[in-house]
């Protein structure tokens, strides 16, 4: 940037500060960063990247900087480069936004800490401030606070970044305990086919719930004094589905089974951060999970949500198709068992550390040091099932690791109706994928890999996919619009630079 724009923007920031009414320190402890640094922005004496400026204007709930004329974020990869030392696992996202919803049933003050800082996350966050919760980041910028008001204003939510994130239909659970009547946008989020949300509403008609779908709309009506007379039996073992009974179940004023539960690793998060609002749950990391609700939540709560197994399964990915010697630190051990099950079945050498208890503990952790390996394609078809068999969404990680292999692997991803089709994209970077329906791909590796420009998938993990892919291409490859990663990892192509990768971040201006 030209001095002149350093200065130009440098008054902004400073202006939108003052309007705050915050100090250069009390900025600069949103930051992470010194009262010093702050003061050479403002004056225009230091160099600023736009993701600083990202997180000036979130700090400061003021857009600093119209972006909207720069067009989307693209990542340029130099591939073929080895990968090494140490990696942390983040914390999950799928459990973030998840107690992000939560604390819509606590009248008190939630605290949740290393909250991943995600796009997904600041959509519920956008969501949150415009129906009146306070949040902001705390500690330096690695905890997130959350105040609910006394009356949420259901009126003024932001429909926009509510159609970008498929969690808003996590509001459904608490709303119902808190008015009457109420409306919501329609869920959107990944572009992964036809996803019925009646499994959801099968669900909460148990506590008085009527949604009808209108021009985009969910209108919902509570029916008072309804409530389980038997046991919830939900039509699909899914995730947010579980998640969603569970909040309503969590403020009914009495017991609530739910069957056929996911026991997943976001919904054992929300399980145990709803107990420390004071519900009583039996049965968690089963099908059949017993709540004990509580009629009235309000109380200051400080949660820290575990790490996330599905980037775990990416960075171990990374390291098994650049055939790099990886240590990935802080991986949900039990959440991870078949996968490691399955790629030491294909040959893959590594070790683990002994288990130790994460930050909420409860959930169990291990590193995972990967070697460079010859693999050989499985004998089964990699296929997923629900919590303890493979995750959903580590599926589309062994299409790269399956092209690294020798032999074919027969890839069955048969939850959504077209994810595996995504993964064809890896034949533009030499792949030998073949798509034999919408639900099933057949690979053959091993594969050279090489370098090209494309734009990214829809679709979070095979967007994922095809980066790691660009990483073991030798030359330069260009991945298009990347928002859809931004989605889900925090910081991604800067930690992978941390351990040998060469990523770097444009757009075009």
């Amino acid at each position: 940037m030209t001095d002149d724009y350093l200065a130009r923007i440098g008054q902004l920031i400073r202006d939108a500060r003052q309007h705050r009414g915050w100090t250069q320190s009390q900025l600069a402890e949103a930051l992470g960063t010194s009262q010093s640094a702050v003061n050479r922005i403002e004056r225009g004496n230091q160099n600023i990247s736009l993701e600083m400026i990202a997180r000036i204007s979130e700090a400061l709930d003021s857009e600093i900087v119209s972006l909207g004329y720069s067009g989307p974020m693209h990542l340029r990869v130099v591939g073929g480069r080895r990968l090494s030392g140490s990696i942390d696992v983040k914390t999950s996202k799928n459990a973030c936004v998840a107690l992000l919803c939560a604390s819509l049933l606590n009248s008190g003050r939630t605290v949740l800490r290393r909250v991943a800082r995600i796009e997904e996350v600041y959509r519920i966050l956008e969501v949150l401030s415009s129906i009146g919760v306070r949040t902001r980041w705390i500690n330096g910028g690695a905890d997130l606070e959350i105040v609910p008001p006394a009356e949420l204003d259901l009126d003024s939510i932001d429909e926009e970044a509510a159609r970008r994130t498929r969690s808003i239909i996590m509001f459904l659970g608490p709303l119902l305990h808190r008015m009457d009547r109420f409306r919501i946008p329609y869920a959107g989020g990944c572009d992964l086919g036809t996803r019925t949300v009646e499994p959801h509403m099968s669900a909460l008609r148990h506590f008085g719930l009527a949604v009808t779908a209108t021009e985009g709309i969910y209108h919902a009506e509570v029916e008072a004094g309804v409530a389980p007379k038997r046991p919830i039996v939900l039509t699909e073992r899914g995730d947010t589905v579980t998640e969603n009974a569970l909040l309503a179940a969590a403020r009914h004023d009495g017991v609530t089974v739910i069957r056929n539960a996911s026991s997943n690793y976001m919904v054992q998060d929300l399980c145990f951060f709803l107990e420390q609002l004071g519900v009583r749950i039996e049965g968690i990391g089963s099908t059949t999970l017993t709540v004990h609700g509580v009629p009235v939540i309000d109380t200051d709560v400080d949660y820290s949500p575990s790490e996330d197994p599905v980037e775990a399964m990416s960075l171990v990915a990374a390291a098994v198709v650049t055939e790099s010697e990886l240590t990935v630190c802080r991986v949900p051990a039990e959440f991870m068992e078949i996968e490691l099950a399955v790629l030491e079945e294909m040959g893959l050498d590594f070790d683990r550390s002994a288990e130790y208890a994460a930050d909420n503990g409860r959930t169990r952790l291990t590193d995972l040091t990967v070697r460079p390996s010859k693999l050989e394609a499985p004998i089964d078809k990699i296929h997923p099932m629900p919590f303890p068999g493979l995750n959903i969404d580590n599926v589309p990680f062994f299409a790269a690791i399956a092209a690294s292999a020798q032999g074919k692997t027969l890839i069955h991803d048969w939850v959504y109706d077209n994810r595996a089709i995504y993964l064809t994209d890896l034949n533009r970077l030499g792949g030998r994928l073949q798509l034999l329906d919408p639900h099933r791909v057949l690979v053959e590796g091993p594969t050279r890999w090489r370098a090209a420009e494309m734009m990214c998938p829809p679709a979070l993990r095979p967007a994922v996919v095809v980066l790691l892919a660009m990483l073991a291409a030798e030359g330069t490859s260009v991945l298009r619009n990347v928002y859809v990663i931004n989605r889900g990892y925090e910081d991604l192509a800067e930690r992978l630079n941390e351990v040998g990768a060469q990523i770097e971040t444009f757009r075009d201006i």
